[in-house]
């Protein structure tokens, strides 16, 4: 049987707001300019990783991985992200994903402790878009962790920040490498997306506005 639950901890993109579209637009934009075909099927390897992990993904696939120092590769991730940067400027509570803010304020209302998990070195800069910053205890991003998702760091931060016990925490994704993350954490995994490409994950959910705290601790005492 589960301990009691302590906390949720939620990763951003694409399970409190979808910036995927933003992310392919910049990548694909950095892809076209230097020769590497990028499309919507390949964005979707880059999902739950770091910008640099998904930079030498895109190099790989047009067979340039060693045709740019590691100062040069870093001058692209960050053109990346500028042009990224410019692209979520428009964000706002808007943009919150369906059932999201109800699941928060259930999640607030019951005591439980909440946090954000996220390896978007713009975390931050969203969270305040969203009007979101002030709902939770703790958020973590790429700037205070080592290793990316699917490594389990980013969670085991975001509890020990939370004074909780990972095993009595539900983390929530949807990436293959989230999901991996929050098993290696010990973490109870909720899923977002498709059953098929989220298998690992305890529980999955085809859409945010399925999500409920009841069924969510429901599925966390069985689990």
């Amino acid at each position: 049987m589960s301990k009691p639950l302590q906390a949720v901890i939620f990763d951003l993109d694409g399970v409190i707001t979808d910036t995927a579209e933003y992310h392919y637009l910049a990548w694909k934009a950095l892809g076209e300019g230097i020769n590497v075909p990028f499309t919507r099927e390949f964005n979707e390897e880059l999902k739950g990783i770091s910008r640099m992990d998904s930079l030498e993904k895109i190099l790989a696939l047009g067979g340039r991985e060693h045709d740019f120092t590691i100062e040069e590769k870093e001058n692209l991730a960050d053109q990346k992200n500028e042009h990224y940067k410019r692209l979520i400027q428009e964000i706002s509570p808007a943009d919150i994903l369906p059932g999201v803010e109800n699941l928060i304020a259930e999640i607030k209302n019951r005591g439980f402790k909440i946090g954000l998990a996220s390896v978007s070195k713009n975390a931050f800069t969203v969270m305040e878009s969203l009007q979101l910053t002030k709902q939770f205890d703790v958020i973590i991003d790429a700037a205070t962790i080592k290793n990316s998702k699917p490594d389990p760091e980013i969670f085991l931060t975001a509890a020990k920040a939370l004074n909780v016990d990972p095993t009595e925490c539900i983390g929530i994704e949807d990436a293959v490498a989230g999901v991996e993350a929050i098993k290696g954490a010990g973490m109870f995994a909720v899923g977002v997306g498709s059953k098929d490409t989220l298998a690992k994950a305890d529980v999955v959910y085809e859409r945010t506005a399925e999500l409920s705290l009841a069924k969510l601790i429901e599925k966390y005492k069985l689990g």
